[in-house]
């Protein structure tokens, strides 16, 4: 299959590009599904998991989660059918298991089995891990009162631990971001093609369409504002959000303990939910052909477990792929074995058109750093800026781990466990040097 696919893609037209996103399930909505998610299990066998997840922010205000699931049996994934109900049980299992870890005065270290065992096998159908990923959050927890997903005043979460319309419309940011960006894939790859023809005007075209494309992704980025408080998000959203990885500080010094069906127990130390698991930024850096080395460990000397292949360690940025839906995951692959658009302005001479494509390659790359500054500075506004608040809290979470960490003076730690404000600077300035560096060769 991945020959074909390869092939259609250097030698095909509209139809083979057509089918190659259909194999890689990418929709007209790019990496969101092609309609609205389930909004629950209509199987009656799952109702004890909806009735949590339907009064869960309650639930974790009065602090009787773990009484709630403590009542629940473990149920079998027999029931699960279609992918649409699979996803569905992914994102129910998702919610509870943070609200599980996070909903009281002190972390869990463990998972109950009536959670760990569905969640365990579910995750392994999905080819995804066991925590609350970006896909289970946004990708696949959204409803739209419009057929247009890119219309954000439409879209909101189907679920939130909060309760608050702050956590939804966080969500929902993200959720029409990703519509935004979905029509830039096709173009995008058919830069890719034209690059086998050296069709430079094509591809300065479309790398035209993507500083505009750029641009409204962060316009919605910065609507953020509108309905998401600060100091909201960082103590009743974010601290729900946090993975298992780099959490010592907040609790959670070996991870999480997971019980399989057999009934043998494992540590897992995995990272949250973040926006670093979009498929659509990574697939802009991978056609852009921007290299990130950055592992996002906290500290010189993180103690966090680091995937590694045959060829070293992992970065950041390679690593969270094994955080995204499978297929997009080996889109994101497939794309990475093609020339870059780097490799080809880099290949280019001196022609006006070879100037011309630089300079729209130089603007790309910098709307793209100009996206990731803005995305910096929201993360200031929401949690740098809340963090140096000196209030005193009963709970030990990653609000008041931040808060403690930065007393000391140490580095913040993003949900996904990275070194937050270092790794975004690295990210943001390696995505400007690309553009700077090909300008001058």
């Amino acid at each position: 299959m991945t020959g074909r696919t390869q092939s259609s893609l250097e030698h095909g037209g509209p139809l083979n590009q057509h089918s190659l996103l259909r194999i890689y399930s990418i929709t007209e909505n790019g990496f969101l599904p092609e309609r609205e998610p389930l909004r629950r299990l209509i199987h009656p066998y799952y109702r004890p998991w909806e009735f949590i997840l339907d009064d869960l922010p309650s639930l974790i205000r009065a602090k009787a989660i773990r009484r709630a699931v403590g009542r629940i049996h473990v149920l079998s994934v027999t029931e699960l059918h279609t992918e649409e109900e699979w996803r569905r049980a992914y994102v129910v299992l998702s919610f509870l298991a943070h609200a599980y870890i996070w909903g009281d005065d002190t972390a869990s270290e463990v998972l109950p089995p009536a959670i760990s065992v569905p969640f365990l096998q579910v995750s392994q159908h999905l080819d995804l891990p066991p925590v609350a990923t970006y896909a289970a959050l946004n990708l696949w927890n959204f409803t739209c009162s419009s057929l247009d997903f890119r219309e954000l005043d439409k879209v909101r979460a189907l679920h939130t631990f909060s309760g608050t319309e702050d956590e939804s419309w966080f969500f929902s940011v993200s959720v029409a971001m990703e519509a935004e960006g979905a029509c830039v894939i096709p173009i995008m790859l058919q830069a890719l093609q034209a690059t086998q023809h050296g069709d430079y005007l094509t591809v300065s075209r479309a790398l035209d369409k993507l500083v505009v494309c750029v641009g409204k992704l962060g316009a919605l980025l910065d609507r953020m504002d509108e309905k998401c408080d600060p100091v909201v998000f960082y103590h009743q959203i974010r601290p729900y959000l946090a993975g298992s990885k780099n959490m010592s500080a907040a609790g959670l010094p070996n991870g999480v303990l997971y019980t399989d069906g057999d009934g043998t127990s494992s540590w897992k130390q995995l990272r949250g939910g973040s926006n670093g698991q979009s498929s659509l930024i990574q697939f802009l850096d991978v056609v852009l052909g921007i290299k990130h080395t950055s592992s996002g460990s906290v500290g010189p000397r993180s103690l966090a477990v680091t995937q590694e292949t045959s060829e070293g360690p992992m970065s950041f940025h390679e690593e969270v792929r094994l955080y995204m839906p499978a297929r997009h995951r080996a889109f994101l692959e497939h794309v990475s074995g093609l020339k870059s658009l780097a490799a080809f302005v880099n290949e280019s001479g001196e022609a006006d058109e070879n100037r011309s494509l630089r300079r729209s390659f130089q603007a790309a790359t910098k709307a793209l750093g100009d996206f990731r500054n803005r995305h910096m500075q929201i993360v200031t506004r929401y949690i740098i800026v809340p963090s140096r608040n000196q209030a005193q809290a009963s709970m030990i979470n990653l609000a008041t781990a931040s808060l403690r960490t930065n007393r000391l003076g140490g580095e913040l730690t993003g949900t996904g466990g990275t070194a937050l404000i270092p790794f975004l600077k690295q990210t943001r300035d390696e995505t400007y040097l690309t553009g700077i560096e090909k300008s001058k060769t």
